[in-house]
């Protein structure tokens, strides 16, 4: 097995393919969500305009997503709510 070097403090700003294995994507999936402005902030940086993604950002973002999905948060559950009573209908 080789060594791999691991820095001794992790980088601030993941590039398009880093940010997409932290996330656990196809870096087409993060191309697809800039794009439509759908998926986490991202910035460009330097003379080329890399595209780029700040690791506390993208953590901020996942954790809203994981807030806005019902599988993960109980109070959005629609299981969890007491069923509403029809409106009777009156008669005309």
């Amino acid at each position: 097995m080789r060594n791999q070097f691991k820095p001794a403090v992790e980088a601030a700003f993941l590039n398009v393919l880093n940010a997409a294995k932290y996330m656990g994507i196809s870096v087409n999936t993060l191309y697809v969500w800039r794009h439509r402005r759908q998926g986490p902030p991202s910035l460009r940086m330097g003379p080329g305009g890399r595209v780029m993604y700040r690791r506390d950002l993208l953590d901020a973002w996942l954790s809203e997503q994981q807030q806005a999905d019902s599988r993960s948060n109980p109070a959005l559950n629609p299981l969890n709510k007491a069923p509403r009573q029809r409106e009777r209908r009156r008669a005309a």
